[in-house]
């Protein structure tokens, strides 16, 4: 290996003051490879039992609960060390980690959101057409809607009974249970539609779930499959067809999580986009003990369709939990909220060689290269986006540094390519200096995303830097 006395002057000056990436692979050492190896593989297992938000937040509970959380009661004495936990109607969790300085130095942030994007069940869903019986839906959230055609679907989710009873479905993910699907046109007579632009070739009304095709045992009378489907439906849930009205059914990929290359260097399936910075953002808090600051995770709902609704970040329950943390201490959460700092968990793009012209490569993440810090998202002239300040970026530069973190700074695309948007800007808009960071992704909203190991490992690392930070 050569020395500096082996360089130019202008290599030499380079090293100074060039910024370079480092590569995962090669700046990490043996042991924290391993590290992120195994860090994964729990990883992998949350994207394969929580692909739905409602999953998430169980199983985050489930995993809280064995640290010793208890849910959170506004009437409690709160002390250093105590660790509690809000679910806000079962799609959204705030978990806290009460700090050891004064609650009005502030509060860090670790916020992530746990929904993808998904096809959820219309409230009147089935039909029957030809003697085949579909589920109608809707997508949820920014999908290419050919993506979602000859794909094998689970169906997950609730069916709220008028009784207050609440039946769980999950339907397509053990070997013996059945899948449905979207089906697609052969390619001998799609002449016509191999004419259309790619966001035409499927419509948004024939994103039809084919769930059934034979027919109830009766030669009289009509939609003798959907009745047969019914039936089925109703010997297994008990139900009746109107009780979809109240029901929250999503169909999601019913394939799982596996290791991607001969290499297995990285992981591939739904819903990377964002449990792949929710799970760390969780882990990190989870073995977060005694801070200095009180730390907090939430794992958001609605994030895809624009954070609205009582369970996603617009609301104002974020709000509350802070404003009762700080009554506890006799403060009020104003206080709290203006000397907060929070990372918002989101992913961004990973340079992808085959798409290269819809990003700038100079200021563009690359897969294996580490966490990647967002200063602003948003589109047209930086439009739905807080944009962090210099001085929050280089605190938090500084505190990726002192932790080992590695980390490069990324742009969602190139100006005017497009763009897009995170909970960054909603909880910056309580006065919260926020900025994004969070792993990038190869195929973003598709059924199949990708992701790094390192990378992900590297998110956990970072937002326990966060949460434990002095």
């Amino acid at each position: 290996m050569s020395n500096s006395k082996d360089k130019s002057p202008s290599e030499v000056l380079k090293e100074q003051l060039f910024y370079k990436k480092k590569q995962a692979s090669i700046a990490l050492e043996d042991a924290e490879i391993a590290a992120a190896d195994k860090y994964s593989e729990g990883y992998r297992n949350f994207l394969n039992t929580a692909k739905t938000e409602r999953e998430a937040v169980c199983a985050a509970i489930e995993k809280a609960k064995e640290k010793g959380f208890v849910p959170f009661d506004r009437k409690m004495n709160l002390k250093p060390g105590d660790k509690v936990y809000l679910n806000n109607r079962g799609k959204a969790l705030v978990l806290a980690v009460i700090g050891a300085r004064p609650i009005t130095d502030g509060v860090s942030i670790a916020a992530a959101h746990i929904d993808s994007p998904r096809l959820d069940l219309k409230p009147n869903p089935l039909y029957e057409d030809h003697q085949l019986a579909y589920f109608d839906t809707h997508y949820y959230g920014g999908i290419k809607k050919y993506q979602w055609t000859s794909l094998p679907l689970a169906l997950h989710g609730v069916i709220a009974m008028k009784d207050g009873s609440t039946i769980n479905v999950t339907i397509g993910e053990d070997e013996s249970d059945p899948v449905f699907c979207v089906t697609d046109l052969l390619p001998h007579l799609s002449s016509e539609q191999m004419k259309k632009p790619a966001s035409e070739f499927i419509k948004g009304e024939d994103l039809n779930i084919l769930i059934g095709s034979r027919a109830f045992k009766d030669d009289k009378g009509s939609e003798l499959v959907k009745l047969n489907i019914m039936k089925i439906l109703h010997d297994r849930y008990g139900i009746l067809e109107k009780d979809f009205f109240s029901a929250e059914l999503e169909a999601v990929p019913a394939f799982a999580a596996r290791d991607v290359g001969l290499d297995r260097s990285m992981i591939g399936g739904y819903g990377h986009d964002d449990r792949v910075c929710a799970y760390p953002a969780l882990t990190a808090l989870l073995e977060t003990e005694n801070p200095e600051y009180t730390a907090i995770t939430i794992l958001a709902d609605k994030e895809e369709t624009g954070s609205e609704g009582n369970t996603g970040m617009q609301s104002a329950y974020l709000r509350y939990f802070i404003a009762d943390i700080a009554a506890a201490f006799g403060e009020e959460a104003r206080h709290v909220l203006s000397n907060s700092a929070c990372l918002s968990a989101d992913v961004n793009v990973a340079f992808d060689p085959i798409y290269s012209d819809v990003v700038d490569i100079r200021n563009c993440a690359e897969l294996n290269h580490g966490v990647v810090l967002t200063k602003y998202t948003g589109s047209r002239g930086k439009s739905d986006t807080s944009d962090a300040s210099a001085e929050l970026m280089a605190e938090i530069g500084r505190l990726m540094d002192e932790n080992n973190v590695l980390w490069q700074i990324g742009e969602l695309g190139r100006v005017d390519a497009g763009g897009g948007g995170t909970v960054a800007k909603y909880i910056a808009d309580l006065n919260v200096d926020t900025v994004d960071l969070g792993v990038p992704v190869l195929s973003m909203h598709s059924p199949f995303e990708v992701v790094s190991k390192l990378d992900v490992y590297m998110a956990h690392k970072a937002f326990s830097a966060l949460l434990g930070r002095k």
